[in-house]
């Protein structure tokens, strides 16, 4: 048996032999190969398929507890950079979806983003990344979230080395729509992005999944949106639990994507989001790739986003220069033709 700080695949066994291989990673080490016996002694690492890493500043990762609000204790993980000075003050990304925690040695490779932030890229630009669990109870998702992320932001600021004052949201999908509700209960995050999120149950709960056809009633009565209910017998739970009712009281400059063909969340959510805010002069920006999914497939699609969403944190949560796209927006005539990523 081996007990060690890394993730492990599960071994296979040599045909004609008494060996076992298997790939052994962390956060900071790249999946490589490893060999044993079978009692697995004589353990030897057989590749070193990430060399060029070394060149790069990567990042540690610790696991966390808190309190929630209401005192139930939770766990979370907190990336920091690899030349991490505890007497500096460094911006900090918050990022979720449901549960991390036992994510603790997974390993992620710098890719341009799909949907979400990465965390090596962020940690080696000089960010920490704060990924709590969140719990759940039925009927009140948007607060459940509150409690969950906002008990460990208010734990973490108590440590010298985070920057209260620039700290930023982001989340996709689920972890969209817990943004958009985030922005409508506190003003402390600096800025936010949303991706894919659903805006107003009221609207979603009627509608269907596109990629599959399959009415989006069941997800909000018995699954992942947590209701407990139909529209008219817990009406006032839809409300409560739809950001778009509350977009007034967001102060929060949001980037949203909703793209044309998401196949999960109807890209709707994201204009009538983003319409709202506009309408209430709030600031706002709405990325909308066209022909593409929830989670962003073309890599000229995936090498754009992760340049703004960038940009964005960089220009509210690092004081970096506002660039033309966020200043003036692109005309739909000029897509695909200006970047706008100058200032």
């Amino acid at each position: 048996m081996i007990r060690q700080d890394y993730d492990f695949s599960t071994p296979v066994k040599a045909k004609k032999a008494d060996q076992l291989i298997w790939q052994r990673s962390s956060y900071l080490q790249y999946p490589d190969l490893w060999q044993s016996s079978t009692d697995f002694t004589n353990e030897a690492r057989l590749s070193n398929a990430n060399p060029q890493q070394k060149e790069y500043w990567w990042g540690t990762v610790e696991q966390v507890k808190w309190n929630t609000l209401e005192g139930a204790e939770m766990k979370g993980l907190l990336y920091k950079p690899e030349n991490f000075d505890p007497s500096k003050k460094y911006p900090m990304i918050i990022y979720y979806y449901e549960r991390y925690s036992d994510k603790l040695h997974t390993h992620y490779v710098p890719n341009p983003s799909r949907s979400t932030v990465n965390f090596p890229y962020y940690n080696s630009n000089g960010y920490l990344v704060f990924v709590p669990d969140i719990t759940y109870s039925t009927g009140h998702p948007g607060k459940d979230a509150y409690n969950s992320i906002m008990s460990g932001a208010l734990e973490l600021i108590k440590r010298p080395y985070v920057d209260a004052k620039n700290m930023g949201l982001q989340g996709q999908s689920w972890g969209g729509y817990q943004t958009a509700f985030m922005v409508t209960q506190t003003g402390l995050f600096k800025a936010a992005m949303a991706g894919a999120p659903v805006s107003n149950m009221t609207s979603a709960y009627g509608g269907i999944r596109w990629e599959s056809g399959v009415v989006r009633e069941f997800q909000y009565e018995h699954g992942q949106s947590r209701i407990g209910g139909n529209l008219w017998d817990k009406r006032d739970l839809y409300i409560e639990n739809s950001p778009i009712f509350f977009a007034d009281r967001i102060t929060t400059p949001l980037l949203i994507m909703s793209n044309d063909t998401d196949g999960a969340v109807p890209w709707y959510q994201g204009i009538e989001l983003f319409t709202a805010l506009r309408r209430l002069g709030k600031p706002a920006w709405l990325m909308v790739y066209n022909g593409e999914e929830h989670n962003l497939t073309k890599r000229p699609n995936r090498q754009d986003l992760s340049i703004r969403m960038s940009q964005f944190f960089d220009h509210y949560l690092k004081g970096g220069p506002e660039p033309k796209w966020m200043k003036e927006g692109i005309p739909a005539v000029l897509k695909g033709k200006e970047s706008g990523y100058g200032n």
